[in-house]
């Protein structure tokens, strides 16, 4: 039998993620803190590249959303909002020099005539100038300094420490001792238990019976409190004083200082009410990067370099970057834009009525809406924000898996089933606390089908007692506003 080995020629498409792609897909999830980051580098890198000033910048006009709500209006980067001009990323950009950069970069700004705060580091360094160390212990102390957290604890090995600065364990211990003295009370602590020791120590207040409630603070978390008064050795009375004093004690003393400045929310998307109804979505014109590419100097230097083909391949180079970003930065903002005018599209009724009326919605649902990838639509809500008028959300906020009706009809949203959870646990009075079962019953009266665990894990994740802690938590309340 005669067997044959042939070529067979066969055409196959495949999918290949460029480098240009890959780096276009990345800007796309970037956050507008990390963006404007990435456009310095590139700036720093690329001769051609220039941010715009304010008066470099032109206005497009207010465009309909496709496919979309009649009510909804989206206004693209560089449409004229009440909140002033923006620039504008869509369309040809030109080369334009900003004349006026250097001059606008001498003037002061606001910033240099704002009092600094003083944030906890600096409030314990001037105490540690201030205290009378040796030159080994004042290395040690700033040792300790450096592991100061935000909240004023610290999480170290001493031994270790002592190993590393070459001092004897015993003198790192007594360093420590003289830093939990410092202010804020508590600070330097290594547990939450030392450091209500620490501020009970300084009130002179640690006497055997704090110590054991100190010491049993899982019992307090667990609102034991027959099992506390027989560990303290107090009765109910001495119990409710005890506990009143704890109440009053700083758990984080660190948190009253600023870690180097506020953090704000920069939302990056605008929804505000639109004059003849409905809603009116725009880009923040603050988180775009407003680049220009400077075309001029490119034909300058091309004209000086024109004999030389090695420095021409740099430039062209450089101006093909430089092109890819703008382009880049203007499907970004399209595809921001995009997005969230069908999200507040699908969340029209939460918008006008609250968060009992947020619909159950999921990526894919978006997606298919306006022609995107799930995965494209998963980078555009990740660490986006927007602002509307019951406040700034994450963009992935909107997105909830939907409980069924008992009725059958439309499902409710996750979100929205935990805010009225809440609402039914906050309306308890102290003789009607509710049990998980209960909660069901009460969520089933408001068209609402939920399983006893469901309500149990909802609970759970917002920090809420079950009935039994929550009933303890109200006897306390009552005993100590009866002694107020």
């Amino acid at each position: 039998m005669e067997s044959f080995v042939g070529i067979l020629q066969r055409q196959q498409q495949s999918f290949v993620m460029t480098p240009a792609l890959i780096a276009s897909i990345r800007l796309l999830q970037l956050a507008h803190a990390e963006l404007h980051q990435f456009i310095d580098q590139e700036i720093e890198k690329n001769p051609f590249l220039e941010l715009a000033s304010d008066d470099n910048v032109t206005n497009s006009d207010l465009s309909s959303v496709p496919g979309g709500n009649p009510n909804i209006c989206a206004r693209e980067p560089g449409a004229n909002g009440p909140r002033g001009e923006a620039s504008e990323l869509l369309g040809q950009w030109k080369s334009i020099r900003d004349t006026d950069s250097a001059a606008a970069s001498e003037r002061p700004g606001f910033e240099e005539f704002a009092a600094s705060t003083e944030t906890l580091h600096d409030h314990v360094a001037r105490q540690i100038a201030l205290t009378a160390f040796t030159p080994q212990e004042r290395l040690i102390a700033g040792e300790f300094a450096d592991h100061l957290e935000d909240t004023g604890y610290i999480h170290v090995d001493i031994l270790e420490m002592a190993g590393r600065l070459n001092a004897q364990e015993a003198d790192v211990g007594r360093v420590l001792k003289t830093l939990q003295l410092f202010d804020p009370p508590g600070i330097f602590a290594r547990t939450l238990s030392e450091c209500l020791e620490i501020q009970l120590r300084q009130r002179d207040r640690f006497d055997p019976a704090m110590a054991a409630l100190v010491a049993n603070l899982d019992m307090l978390a667990q609102r034991d409190f027959q099992a506390l008064m027989r560990h303290c050795g107090v009765d109910e009375e001495d119990l409710l004083d005890m506990l009143h004093e704890v109440r009053t004690l700083d758990p984080k003393p660190g948190n009253r200082y600023q870690s180097g400045g506020p953090n704000y929310i920069i939302p990056d998307v605008w929804v505000l009410p639109s004059p003849g109804g409905g809603w009116q979505i725009e880009l923040n014109p603050d988180t775009l990067p407003k680049v220009l590419i400077n075309q001029t100097y490119f034909a300058e230097v091309s004209r000086l370099t024109a004999d030389n083909s090695e420095d021409q391949a740099f430039l062209n180079a450089c101006l093909q970057n430089a092109s890819w970003l703008v382009r880049s930065l203007d499907q970004r903002a399209k595809t921001i834009l995009k997005v969230a005018t069908e999200i507040v599209r699908q969340q029209d009724v939460f918008l006008e009525h609250g968060i009992a009326h947020l619909r159950p919605l999921n990526l894919k649902t978006v997606a298919e809406a306006i022609d995107m990838h799930e995965s494209t639509v998963s980078r555009v809500t990740s660490n986006k924000y927007m602002l509307t008028p019951r406040g700034v959300f994450e963009l992935k906020y909107f997105f909830t898996v939907g409980i069924a009706s008992t009725q059958g009809g439309e499902t409710h949203s996750a979100e929205a089933v935990r805010h009225r959870l809440k609402a039914i646990i906050s309306a308890e009075t102290e003789g009607s606390v509710l049990s998980d079962d209960e909660i069901v019953t009460r969520l089933k009266e408001t068209d609402i089908s939920i399983a006893r665990r469901t309500v149990t894990k909802y609970r759970e994740a917002m920090n809420i007692p079950n009935s039994v802690q929550r009933r303890r938590e109200n006897w306390v309340r009552l005993q100590l506003r009866s002694k107020a």
